[in-house]
């Protein structure tokens, strides 16, 4: 935005970051793993809105604890960054605070990791009472390992000794027992949200509506799959964390049974662990749903990267055990109708879809309602067992009911448990 101040055109529209991506490359590191993780930083660094000047991926062969990296190595890139002009180098690693406190005395610069850019976003993206809190709580836990280095500095440039009511020690006290208590403060409020959230979940198991949660990578089109599907109006945009909160909305299946589809937070590679702690509640809900759809993006290069994260993600949510169904979304895009072929021999009964063209929708329903009504089986109940017919009723889909003299014959999709239960009733 330019304005006219005294006959003069002034700019006065903040103009973006410029940034230097550093990826690094180690012996535990490959080539291809080190590429595919920077393209990642770019894009996470575009959704903050920052300015991409230079990316590069480095090799370490010598560590050291100030850097991380060899002291000419390190060398090396500070004068890189300053022949560029650039405001910030962003590092694809996790660098701890004396660290972060060496390179910036180093290069003048800010610098900053992976973890605490990806924080920034989620707190620039948060909307609901649950995530801004969620958000705030991952920013102070990132941070108070960090007020030490501050005041170290401060300490010296102001001569404070160590005791004495001003120095940086006591302010640096004061400081941490303040986070300290906003944190506790927080954590109290975000338990009062996830006790609500349980009661809304108990109420939902007595409807017994069962409930499939969308998941997977970030970006991978998880809300326009759920807009698609629903005609829900949930934010879609091609930006990684479009999505931080859980949103349901109810859809009927083809044969009538009613399900609720829940989107969830987005995974990514190297999440930071307060992040991880801070979204527990929300990414909870796929740990206690009926059936996962797991979507993967079928037009991305690091598809694979994509599906090992989210399978670890699984596991330590406690949901590797759930039905999951794999959806391979965005199939209408030329990058994906190129691999299909290939991508379909990776993701063994995988259905393509588009959320924007409508293909392979379909399928995808009538796969959610077989897994989740299970197979078409007969009974035949005495008369006098109404009750069992109107446990048929809450808990399976009923295709016929008759009356035969004595009996109530049903036919009805239902799943394993239900047939359990039912079994001695059921009709070869």
């Amino acid at each position: 935005m330019k304005e006219l101040i005294e006959n003069k055109l002034i700019e006065t529209e903040e103009k973006p970051l410029r940034v230097f991506l550093a990826g690094i490359r180690d012996d535990k590191t490959t080539k291809s793993e080190s590429e595919s993780l920077l393209r990642e930083l770019g894009s996470l660094a575009q959704t903050l809105g920052l300015e991409l000047i230079h990316r590069e991926v480095i090799n370490i062969r010598e560590k050291t604890s100030k850097y991380g990296m060899g002291t000419g190595k390190a060398a090396e890139l500070a004068e890189k960054a300053a022949s560029l002009a650039v405001d910030c180098i962003i590092f694809d690693k996790e660098i701890s605070p004396s660290q972060q406190r060496n390179w910036e005395a180093l290069t003048g610069i800010s610098v900053i990791d992976r973890q605490e850019l990806i924080i920034q976003i989620f707190k620039g993206r948060a909307r609901t009472r649950e995530a801004v809190l969620q958000s705030e709580l991952a920013e102070l836990q990132f941070s108070l390992p960090r007020l030490q280095h501050k005041y170290i500095d401060l300490n010296r440039q102001r001569g404070g000794r160590y005791g004495t009511r001003d120095s940086g020690e006591t302010r640096l006290e004061r400081d941490r027992r303040v986070i300290e208590q906003k944190i506790h403060r927080l954590e109290g409020e975000l338990e009062e949200i996830r006790s609500q959230r349980e009661t809304q979940r108990k109420q939902r198991q007595r409807s017994q509506i069962p409930v499939c949660s969308l998941v997977g990578y970030t970006n991978g089109g998880k809300s326009s799959l759920l807009n698609a599907l629903t005609g829900a109006e949930v934010l879609a945009e091609d930006k990684l964390f479009a999505t931080l909160d859980a949103t349901s909305r109810r859809l009927e299946l083809p044969g009538g049974l009613p399900v609720l589809m829940v989107d969830t937070v987005g995974f990514i590679r190297r999440l930071p662990h307060t992040l991880v702690k801070a979204f527990h509640s929300t990414l909870e809900e796929a740990s206690l749903s009926d059936l996962l759809i797991h979507v993967v993006d079928a037009s991305d290069p690091d598809e694979i990267a994509h599906w090992v994260t989210a399978l670890a993600l699984f596991h330590e949510l406690k949901a590797a055990h759930i039905p999951r169904i794999t959806v391979l979304n965005k199939a209408d895009r030329p990058e994906a109708r190129e691999r299909m072929e290939n991508l379909m021999q990776d993701y063994e009964n995988a259905i393509p879809v588009s959320a924007v063209s409508g293909e392979g929708l379909p399928e995808l329903l009538a796969r959610v309602e077989s897994v989740l009504s299970g197979d078409i089986r007969r009974f035949s109940f005495p008369q006098n067992r109404t009750d069992l017919a109107a446990l048929l009723h809450r808990s399976a889909t009923v295709l016929s009911e008759t009356y035969q003299g004595e009996q109530i014959e049903m036919e009805a999709r239902v799943d394993e448990a239900t047939a359990g239960r039912l079994k001695e009733f059921v009709l070869n």
